[in-house]
């Protein structure tokens, strides 16, 4: 056993890889039982890239590690991310996963990686990531409420693109899917949202995988039952109303760089009226400041459902956005541009400080 252990873990491969993290400045981050470059790198320009960017890798002898695989991938195109499954022993487990900046370069990378030659003479396996995306939440309460569960998993997750509720014959309660940026937000969501849910609500909540591959938050929102002379009724205080802490807010000026590219759609809501003399927004967080003014007017705390759609050709990245405030009937929507931050945290704040400054422009405006 200790023979086969020292030929898997070749001294000279482990020396080679790190001279080469010397080298190269790279930086491997272990986590979760696989060891990841990137997520971006330092040196990364642009957004995150969408669905279909991500290869799947296989058949990957035991002692071949980063400093052989990273330069032959990164050759095809950009790398955004590359993660290396690793066991507890410092061997790699077979296989790995590189998401390029695009799909062409992931198409790419399949032409010209798969079956290629090692040194030791093993052949690579590489072929398009299935990147499941979406997980099933079952057994939800009754009163659980779209815009409410997706401000919940916000807060317990990253990555969130878009929730549904649904209910059907033997269907314990409702049921949720909810889409992600990428597989790998999925799998960091599903390791923690049972937990979460029992530790904040006291819910045994259900998690798998969402077999159907349609993106669900990509569906046109049904029709309201309630007749349009009747606005619906603020929600009910559910489980998912109870205390949580309170999201990120920089404070700061908002910066001169965000700006919007259509307004919100016009205003059919019953906004609330705004002091006398009130006649422009004034120059402080706009995503408190709006959070303020709802909640001194009696309106509901203000949650926002962003979605990421492109880069335009003046580096600016595009997002779509709809802002409910349980107290108006309608969403707002629209869509703001951000150029790109340090992270995607930070580009995801910046839009929210955006589209919040794009409310306040319709709720006081003449």
């Amino acid at each position: 056993m200790e023979e086969r252990s020292s030929q898997v873990l070749n001294p000279e491969r482990l020396k080679a890889l790190e001279m080469w993290l010397q080298e190269t400045d790279v930086k491997l981050t272990q986590v979760n039982g696989q060891r990841k470059y990137g997520g971006p790198p330092d040196d990364w320009l642009g957004a995150p890239p969408g669905p279909g960017c991500e290869v799947f890798i296989s058949q990957i002898p035991r002692d071949v590690f980063e400093d052989q695989l990273i330069p032959l991938f990164r050759a095809v195109g950009p790398l955004w991310e590359f993660r290396l499954m690793m066991n507890f022993s410092g061997q790699n487990r077979g296989f790995a996963y590189a998401k390029y900046d695009s799909p062409a370069s992931a198409a790419a990378a399949i032409r010209s990686l798969h079956g290629r030659a090692l040194e030791s003479g093993a052949r690579l396996g590489v072929r398009r990531s299935t990147e499941k995306r979406q997980l099933c939440l079952g057994e939800l309460p009754t009163s659980t409420r779209r815009e409410q569960l997706l401000q919940v998993l916000l807060d317990f997750s990253e990555g969130v693109e878009g929730v549904s509720l649904r209910a059907g014959p033997g269907e314990q309660g409702m049921s949720a899917v909810v889409v992600y940026a990428s597989h790998h937000a999925a799998s960091m969501a599903k390791k923690v949202l049972i937990e979460a849910f029992k530790k904040r609500f006291g819910l045994a909540i259900t998690l798998k995988w969402q077999s159907s591959s349609r993106p669900k938050h990509e569906e046109p929102p049904r029709p309201s039952k309630t007749p349009p002379s009747s606005p619906p009724k603020p929600p009910r205080c559910s489980l998912l109303d109870s205390p949580r802490p309170p999201l990120h807010l920089a404070q700061r000026q908002l910066p001169a760089f965000s700006r919007a590219v259509r307004a919100p759609s016009p205003m059919v809501h019953a906004a609330p009226e705004s002091p006398r003399g009130a006649t422009m927004v004034p120059p402080v967080d706009a995503a408190a400041l709006l959070q303020g003014v709802c909640e001194v007017y009696g309106q509901g705390k203000p949650l926002y459902d962003l979605q990421y759609r492109h880069m335009g050709p003046d580096g600016f990245l595009c997002f779509s956005y709809r802002v409910y405030v349980p107290g108006l009937a309608t969403p707002f929507t629209g869509m703001v541009q951000t150029l790109p931050g340090p992270t995607p945290g930070a580009i995801q704040e910046e839009a929210r400080r955006a589209t919040a400054q794009q409310v306040l422009s319709a709720l006081y405006r003449a």
